[in-house]
């Protein structure tokens, strides 16, 4: 028999009270966050810790009462994919209440040390955070099933995130000592960050403390997953089950095939983003192990930096050097697993699981087959998607001719002086990074001018759909060279690989490649008109990393004005967040009209 609030008083009252709950925590995680960072980043005196600390306490309080209440109340509509998570929670909230309730126990032995511990708050604020996280991401979800736009939503997602990045990157203790940043810096850097672009005005390691780096690092980790998967998992998971309506707009957001593999994407793309860069970390840190004058300590943070972002196609990094300078200290296996990294962030996260679920069903049928001589699973041939196939093939293509390209144009210049091994590594990683990380193992103001071309066309191509990658996406180049070769043969119908493509496809598509060229045309103009001591070539190719989220630079970028900046920053939340998207997200849809107009044929070419 379940029990709820409603069979002790009435329904209204009970959802008015619900509903003054929700607000009263809601405040209280905001105000909570506030706190923490006042605390983070300020040094304060003992009447503002103990005020910050009061903080605190009410929020523990509200969090527990809460918890606990809806735990007797609703425990039975409690889903069972939350259960562990709440779980978890539970048990935390429990042992923190321990030296509260029981301070006697932990007077002395080894209870003390325990108490100490549970009482701490480096336990305590963390699941503060969390509980306040969970309750902001339980606000937006219930926000988007108010007929909110999606595109609006994200975008939206995406200012806050920035807005609130840049706050953190101006306290005194994100700054390194004797440094200071202006408004517009600290916006265009948290921009930079959270749009995975990597332009920089100013010199990271010189300007941002390790707590400044580590907000960096975190902000490139937001913006790489994207916002609303992140606030998504929280809701889903720690607040049980969402609305028609949500997971809708949310399956379109993270690219899941369907309403019910929502919850298995979300846990995929978590997971995944773990695993490859805690790899991608061990990996880094084997290589620079020793190497460059850093403590232990920093060799780690260093290689988790450098991990998340390549896999997130940031291209920032926080060393103190050109990455030129590892280049010719021969770092080949730092230079392969950023390559590999960026390749697979490039790739994007429902490619990434499509492989997987190929990948191991042929391995079970394989060895049911040789062990068990089990021929009772099919083999099908077409396990991979359609995304998968354009993703994969387009990627491979870019990566053979761009290394091709760059490696015969740069072989005895920018790559002279390096054994014939590096070289090749160098030409591949040079033309994976354009797409879009912006790592670069050469000065990219040293190349011709054909490799700069070839530059700028991977960095505008970029990767693939639903990756943490940007430019106009090598799905949309796929549709419009298949339109293309359609026209040319005659073809009513636009396909790829023995698949049709459909009409809303293609003139996505079309829109993408007229919308990016219109924007980099216009902001190039502007650019030329609002800096005319700077190179028109080195503006045109800074427009098309900005756009394009890629981070590369012919070093102008430090000499920009705040218009320029403003530009800048501009084209980069735009390529993040998505051309189509951001002018949908302004433009209301409108409802479709019961009737047609006549057809005609306009004459072209």
């Amino acid at each position: 028999m379940k029990f709820s609030l409603s069979k002790i008083i009435p329904r209204k009252i009970a959802k008015r009270i619900d509903e003054v709950v929700r607000i009263i925590l809601l405040v209280v995680s905001v105000a909570l966050f506030g706190a923490v960072v006042i605390d983070y980043g300020f040094t304060l005196t003992k009447a503002e810790t103990a005020l910050i600390y009061d903080v605190y306490g009410i929020a523990w309080w509200c969090f527990f009462l809460d918890f606990f209440g809806r735990l007797v109340v609703q425990w039975f509509d409690i889903k069972r994919k939350a259960m562990f998570i709440t779980s978890v929670i539970g048990i935390c909230l429990l042992l923190s209440a321990l030296p509260r309730f029981f301070p006697g126990l932990g007077a002395s032995g080894i209870l003390q040390d325990v108490w100490m511990v549970f009482s701490h708050k480096y336990f305590i604020i963390p699941l503060l955070a969390i509980l306040s996280v969970l309750n902001i991401s339980k606000a937006i979800i219930e926000f988007i099933s108010q007929n909110t736009n999606p595109a609006m939503l994200l975008a939206v997602a995406f200012l806050i995130v920035i807005f609130v990045g840049a706050i953190l990157l101006r306290l005194p203790r994100s700054l390194a000592d004797g440094a200071s940043i202006s408004i517009i810096d600290a916006i265009f850097i948290s921009t930079s960050s959270v749009c995975v672009t990597g332009l920089s005005t100013i010199d990271i390691p010189a300007t941002f403390s390790t707590e400044g780096e580590i907000v960096i690092m975190l902000l490139i980790q937001i913006g790489g997953m994207g916002v609303m998967t992140i606030t998504t998992f929280f809701a889903v998971f720690f607040m049980g089950n969402s609305g028609l309506q949500n997971r809708f707009a949310l399956r379109d957001m993270i690219g899941s095939g369907s309403l019910s593999s929502l919850i298995s994407t979300l846990i995929y793309i978590l997971g995944f983003t773990i695993v490859i860069e805690l790899i991608g970390a061990g990996a880094i840190w084997l290589d620079i192990h020793g190497t460059m004058g850093k403590t232990l300590s920093e060799e780690f943070f260093f290689s988790i930096f450098q991990s998340i972002s390549a896999f997130c196609n940031a291209g920032i990094s926080n060393y103190e050097e050109s990455m030129t300078v590892l280049a010719n200290s021969s770092h080949r296996l730092l230079f392969i697993t950023l390559t590999v990294l960026i390749i697979l962030g490039g790739i994007g996260f429902p490619i990434l699981v499509n492989l997987k679920n190929a990948l191991f069903y042929n391995v079970r049928r394989w060895f049911r087959l040789v062990f068990f001589r089990d021929t009772s699973i099919p083999r099908y041939k077409h396990l991979t998607n359609i995304n998968t196939k354009i993703v994969i093939s387009g990627t491979l293509f870019l990566i053979i001719a761009g290394s091709v390209v760059l490696g015969m144009l740069e072989w005895h210049y920018s790559f002279r002086g390096m054994e014939t091994s590096d070289k090749v590594i160098h030409s591949i990683f040079n033309a994976v990074a354009p797409r879009t990380a912006g790592f670069s193992s050469i000065n990219l103001a040293s190349l011709s001018l054909l490799s700069l071309m070839t530059y700028s066309l991977l960095m505008w191509i970029g990767g693939a759909s639903q990756s943490t990658a940007g430019g106009i996406k090598v799905n949309t180049i796929a549709v419009a060279m298949a339109n293309f070769i359609a026209v040319i043969r005659g073809r009513e119908s636009v396909t790829l690989f023995n698949r049709e493509i459909s009409p809303e496809s293609v003139r996505r598509a079309l829109a993408t490649i007229f919308g990016s060229l219109f924007v980099i045309t216009a902001t190039f103009i502007t650019l030329v008109v609002v800096e005319p001591n700077l190179s028109p070539k080195a503006l045109l190719f800074e427009t098309i990393s900005a756009i394009s989220t890629v981070g590369s630079s012919l070093g102008v970028t430090e000499h920009l004005c705040s218009t320029s900046k403003v530009l800048i920053i501009i084209l980069m939340f735009v390529g993040r967040v998505g051309l189509l998207t951001v002018i949908t997200s302004i433009f209301r849809e409108k409802e479709k009209p019961k009737y047609k107009l006549p057809k005609d044929n306009v004459i072209i070419n």
